[in-house]
């Protein structure tokens, strides 16, 4: 299956979950985001990485390289590769200069490994389809927000803007439409709040079938 590299975008805290944070993945050449709510230490793994922070003692993610390249095994690439009820799974692809092999991952642990390796990271359609969120057609819905059209077998499509008036999006439910979960999407990427654009976006997806 093709394999759709990946990019890291942003790391914000939870504002529903006590010390979870929001990944947020970004498809390399597209409009596609694929937010992961992750723990706070591997949040706090991928962010010293990407800052290029230096800590007092080695995190676990560290011990990891330093492991691997004593073993000399190298990492290749993460791959994002599933997604099951709601939970995604990773690999990571290694290699001892002999064979390759994969190992089970979570994404974050996947994650903050492959950036202190300078790896690649990627995922396949069926997770980004099933999982990603389109960015780029609320601006379309902005600039034309009385735009009724909307079509609910694909939900990240014409989804309009919300107006400043709207109240706040609450949290997904049995008892909510569906043109009140677009709207409710709407909101929460309008905000930044992927987190719960994630839920929304799970339970609309569930509806969907």
């Amino acid at each position: 299956m093709k394999k759709i590299q990946l990019e890291i975008l942003g790391l914000s805290s939870s504002q529903s979950q006590s010390g979870s944070f929001a990944l947020i993945l970004g498809e390399q050449g597209g409009n596609r985001r694929l937010p992961i709510i992750i723990g706070m230490f591997e949040a706090q793994s991928i962010a010293i990485q990407i800052e290029k922070i230096s800590p007092n003692r080695p995190l676990t993610h560290d011990l990891f390289k330093s492991f691997a390249e004593h073993v000399h095994v190298v990492i290749l690439e993460v791959v994002i590769s599933d997604l099951k009820e709601g939970v995604f799974y990773s690999r990571i692809v290694c290699s001892d200069g002999a064979t390759t092999f994969d190992i089970d991952a979570r994404p974050s642990d996947a994650i903050a490994i492959g950036l202190r390796f300078g790896v690649p990271i990627f995922t396949v359609e069926t997770v980004l389809s099933e999982a990603g969120i389109i960015l780029s057609d609320l601006d379309e819905g902005e600039s034309d927000p009385d735009d009724e059209d909307e079509d609910e077998d694909d939900i990240d499509t014409d989804t309009p803007r919300p107006s400043k008036s709207q109240p706040e999006p609450r949290d997904p439910s049995g008892q909510v439409s569906l043109d009140e979960l677009t709207k409710m999407l709407a909101q929460a990427l309008e905000k930044e709040d992927y987190e719960k654009a994630a839920k929304i976006r799970d339970e609309l997806n569930k509806r969907n079938g």
